[in-house]
């Protein structure tokens, strides 16, 4: 159930429409579905803003589309990480307007596109190999309603490449950058900029690079104060607080507006 669901449902309790145990009726599955298999969180979304979102790595096809399904019935929009391409063949057979990102293994359902609002969210890589996980961070901001935009292969190794895209650093609201092997794009990066630059560690990279540990370790001790780091390969959870960070502005314009308004219609104490 989303906010546009839960506000329908306090509008006919308010104007009698609706009676009081039928609202409880509605609200009786909240604030939790569970399935046996998994406990599908219906609160997500009145609490952070978006659904929860399916890891479809360890589950079976049967799971995956149960949740999904409950998820989709609740709010109309559902995202599924890590999703081999079979598990979208048996998505796409309920849910006709899914979509599928092949390179990003990701799944996404919205039976209308996102409404769009905040800053523009840039995705870096430092090479063609870090692109995947760059998918993943992008397809997740996209989905949460934010203009992005990508610049893949700008490593290091040829720094001319980012610093004659310096124009598109300096126009974007957050930056996500991906890397492997020694991590050392993010640092730049953020030594360019004055806006939050989020960094992942990709297990790209020969022998030393322990599966992404060293580009990790790189990133967190980044002398570059603006850096901030998520876990190795975590695209998902870099567009995610991408998405937060790009979206804080609007929501609080949002609330203070309404808050204005609000005010305006009260009249104010007179005070001797």
């Amino acid at each position: 159930m989303n906010k546009t669901d839960l506000k329908k449902i306090l509008a006919a309790v308010k104007t009698g429409t609706l009676s009081v145990s039928g609202a409880m009726e509605r609200l009786r599955l909240l604030p939790f579905q569970d399935l046996g298999h998994a406990r599908v969180d219906l609160h997500r979304e009145l609490r952070c803003g978006f659904p929860e979102v399916v890891l479809c790595q360890g589950k079976t096809t049967e799971q995956i589309l149960n949740i999904l399904d409950v998820i989709v019935k609740g709010g109309g929009r559902a995202l599924a990480t890590r999703a081999a391409p079979e598990v979208f063949d048996a998505v796409l057979e309920k849910h006709p307007e899914a979509h599928y990102n092949k390179m990003a293994r990701m799944i996404v359902i919205q039976k209308q596109p996102p409404k769009v609002s905040g800053g523009l969210i840039l995705v870096i890589t430092a090479g063609t190999s870090d692109i995947p996980v760059a998918e993943e961070a992008r397809v997740t901001a996209e989905a949460m309603g934010n203009r992005v935009e990508t610049l893949y292969d700008a490593g290091v190794a040829g720094i001319h490449r980012l610093l004659s895209s310096h124009s598109d650093l300096a126009k974007a609201n957050v930056l996500v950058v991906a890397a492997g092997m020694e991590g050392a794009l993010a640092s730049v990066v953020g030594g360019l900029v004055d806006r939050p630059v989020i960094a992942v560690p990709t297990s790209v990279g020969y022998g030393a690079s322990f599966g992404g540990i060293a580009a990790l370790l790189g990133m967190l001790n980044s002398c570059s104060a603006n850096v901030c780091v998520v876990n190795i390969d975590n695209g998902f959870g870099a567009g995610y607080v991408a998405s937060l960070i790009n979206q804080t502005g609007t929501v609080r314009t949002k609330k203070e507006t309404v808050r204005d308004a609000t005010r305006k219609k009260t009249p104010q104490a007179r005070h001797s």
